[in-house]
Formats: C-alpha cells, sequence, structure tokens
C-alpha cells in the first residue's frame, strides 16, 4: 500500500532540525548501541541541578502547587526575576514587563510572532544559535545574516552593524557570551551597538541565558542598562538553564516594553499557556536563594576551557581562540577540507564532524549549523577526563586523513 502524501505547509521549507539537538540523539544512540561515544555536542551543563533548588520542586510538589498558574509566570516568580535584574544588572522593571516562558526557546519564539512579519529584517550576527533565523523567517521576517571575523573574536563591529541597516531593519539580535563562539562583548562595544541602535531606530533583542558565564573578569554588562533611552528599545532573554544546570526544566524568561510582552503573552496563551507549576517555584529558590553552586560550576568551566583550547591549538591543523565566556569553543578545522579519508572527501564541516563521529566516536556540531562554515562547535560541558580523552582521540583521527 502506498503511503499517503500529504503537503505540508510552505513555512515547513525554512524548518530543519535542530542540528545540536539531533547529534546529541545521535550520540545517545551510538552510546545506547554499545559505542564508547565522548559527547562535546550537548549545550547544557554536566553538573546536577543544585539540591535547594530540588528541594523547593518537591516541596512544591507536596503542597499541591501542580496546577495552571497565569499564563505569563506567577507573580512570585516575576518578581524574583525583576530583583534579579536590579541586583544584577541595574535594570528595573514591572509584572507587566516580564514574561516567563517554558525555556529561553520559547521566549525567542514568542517575540518572533510578535514582533516581526513579511517585510522586516532582522540582523543576525553569525556564527549564531541555530534557532535564530528559523525563527525569523518563520514570522515572515527575513533572517538577513552579517559574517563575524574570527580575527575580530568572532564580534561583530559598528560599522558592520550600521553598513546593514536598511529602511527594513526592524532589529538586531545580540547574544553575549556567545552560543557557539564564546565570544562576549565589552562595555565599550556594547555601547557602540547600543548607540547605532537608537540613533537608527533599530530594536535590540540582547539573549543573555549565559550572562554568568565569564571568564578572565571579562565584566557582564546588560546592553539595556546604558539608558532609558536604550532600555525602551531593547527586550532582555534569559533563563535559568545554564545558569544553574536546570536545562530541562524549562524555564526562560523576556523583559522588554510592557506592549511587547502583553503580545508575547498572549502568543503563548494561544500555545503551551504557562511554564511548569514546579519548575516556576524551583526557579524562586535558584534566583533568590545561594548562589554559591554557581561559582564552583563557573570556576570548573575555567579550568576545562584552558586544557580544551590548548589540547585544540596543540593539534596540528587547528587553531582556536580562548573565549571568554558561555562553555564552547569553536575550532577552525578548514585546513581539514578536502582531505580525504578511506576515498571520501571532507568537503564540509558536517563531513568531519561524521567523520570524528565513525572514526574517534567523538561527536561535535559541525560549524554550518551556525553558519561558521570551516568549524566546529565543542560544549565543554563535560569532565575534564572526557576532555582529555576526546582532544587525544581527535588527534589520532586527523592523521588518518590524506
Amino acid at each position: 500500500m502506498s503511503e499517503y502524501k500529504i503537503k505540508l505547509a510552505k513555512r515547513m521549507d525554512e524548518v530543519k532540525e535542530s542540528a545540536t539537538l539531533a547529534i546529541t540523539a545521535k550520540a545517545k544512540s551510538m552510546k545506547a548501541k554499545g559505542w564508547d561515544v565522548i559527547d562535546f555536542g550537548a549545550g547544557e551543563p554536566d553538573f546536577d541541578t543544585p539540591d535547594n533548588i530540588k528541594e523547593a520542586a518537591i516541596k512544591a510538589i507536596k503542597s499541591g502547587f501542580t496546577k495552571y498558574t497565569a499564563v505569563g509566570g506567577i507573580d512570585e516568580l516575576k518578581d524574583a526575576i525583576i530583583e534579579k535584574f536590579k541586583r544584577d544588572n541595574n535594570l528595573n522593571y514591572t509584572r507587566e514587563e516580564i514574561l516567563v516562558s517554558c525555556g529561553g526557546k520559547q521566549s525567542f519564539f514568542n517575540l518572533s510572532l510578535a514582533f516581526f512579519e513579511k517585510g522586516d529584517e532582522v540582523i543576525i550576527p553569525a556564527p549564531y544559535w541555530v534557532s535564530y533565523p528559523v525563527m525569523v523567517a518563520i514570522s515572515g521576517a527575513k533572517p538577513v545574516i552579517i559574517e563575524e571575523r574570527e580575527d575580530n573574536g568572532f564580534k561583530i563591529t559598528p560599522e558592520e552593524f550600521s553598513d546593514a541597516i536598511t529602511g527594513s531593519t526592524k532589529a538586531i539580535v545580540i547574544n553575549s557570551p556567545s552560543n557557539p563562539t564564546g565570544a562576549a562583548y565589552t562595555p565599550d562595544e556594547l555601547k557602540e551597538i547600543a548607540d547605532i541602535a537608537v540613533k537608527k531606530g533599530v530594536f535590540l533583542v540582547s539573549d543573555e541565558i549565559y550572562e554568568k558565564l565569564c571568564y578572565d573578569n571579562h565584566p557582564f554588562v546588560s546592553i539595556a542598562s546604558f539608558s532609558e533611552e536604550v532600555k525602551r528599545q531593547t527586550i532582555v532573554l534569559n533563563g535559568v538553564s545554564k545558569t544553574y544546570s536546570m536545562t530541562g526544566w524549562r524555564i526562560g524568561y523576556a523583559a522588554g516594553p510592557k506592549g511587547l510582552i502583553k503580545a508575547m503573552t498572549n502568543i503563548q496563551s494561544q500555545s503551551t499557556s504557562n511554564p511548569t507549576s514546579i519548575s516556576q517555584k524551583a526557579a524562586v529558590e535558584a534566583i533568590k536563594g545561594p548562589q554559591d553552586t554557581v561559582d564552583k560550576m563557573v570556576t570548573e568551566f575555567d579550568k576545562r576551557r584552558k586544557i580544551i583550547v590548548d589540547g585544540l591549538n596543540a593539534i596540528k591543523g587547528i587553531r582556536c581562540l580562548l573565549p571568554p565566556g558561555s562553555f564552547y569553543v569553536f575550532p577552525n578545522i578548514s585546513r581539514f577540507l578536502k582531505k580525504r579519508f578511506n576515498g571520501k572527501i571532507i568537503n564540509t564541516s558536517a563531513d568531519f564532524a561524521d567523520f570524528l563521529l565513525e572514526e574517534a566516536e567523538v561527536a561535535v556540531v559541525p560549524g554550518e549549523a551556525f553558519g561558521g562554515e570551516g568549524h566546529i562547535r565543542m560544549a565543554y560541558a563535560t569532565s575534564m577526563e572526557n576532555i582529555k580523552e576526546g582532544l587525544k582521540r581527535i588527534e589520532e583521527a586527523v592523521t588518518k586523513l590524506e
């Protein structure tokens, strides 16, 4: 019997499977079949969620806090987020300017549907998080990709930003510290971008999910904090996933102009409705409770960062910048492109990633998924033992390329 042919919506032309999730799924599948895979693909801390946060969730369950909540999040969590912005970023928001969603990904999706439309252009510096251009395209708007130079630390310059602005430009997406490169803007660099945005009437989308993961005393500053004028033109996206090792709890949040937050809340009311009640209570404890576990995690990530960068740069044919933030490195592997293995040509970063997975049992994400061909993304959110063994395997594998 022939399969019934289904005609999908035209918008599905813009939607592909997330490369990061696909690599992680493939690595897990291989592990389940007995392969000894070292996974540098997953963008989540390997640390457990702190006990005080888990206890808050257990308390919520036992007390019966298991029903629907307000669509945009409980007031207790909104107040904790407001307190966090004031404490950490010198920003003042009201409850009406905060939306809690089912992860940072939904925050950006809500924003895209509520704010962007056909005829709009959204500037997205590349390398970018894989979902930014897809979500913008789903909204009907056009993602305008600007390639960030490796020799500039994978950061867009004020001149590049200004030159990319047209009469159709609605917004620019800034992710600092960055996924996938670990790049982070200095306060002065952010100020220049903010000044141009205000002057040209371009909205700022600031994804600050890796805010706490900064190294070498790199100062983190929220771009919205420069002035009230900048704040009015900015939406800040954040969440608890990375900072508190709460990826599976699915709590992200957005702060911005009241009218935009209301529109995003309406979108959410017609999709997921409220974030999980139990996770919201856990997030309150994460944000308001002791922060010592965050400091310990950052200290450990810093050690891993240095080891993985030194190890990659010691491999002939690979070069890798030392990133000031997040838990990713974005090594340049372009010297291996056009080489062969068993008669097969390595044409792309995806080919190189497949080669490492099959030959070395090491999972990485190809740079092309982030708009950074000639690179791979590696997350050092894994043990030091895995990092050292993974580097050893990569070094052995690339010597087999001809």
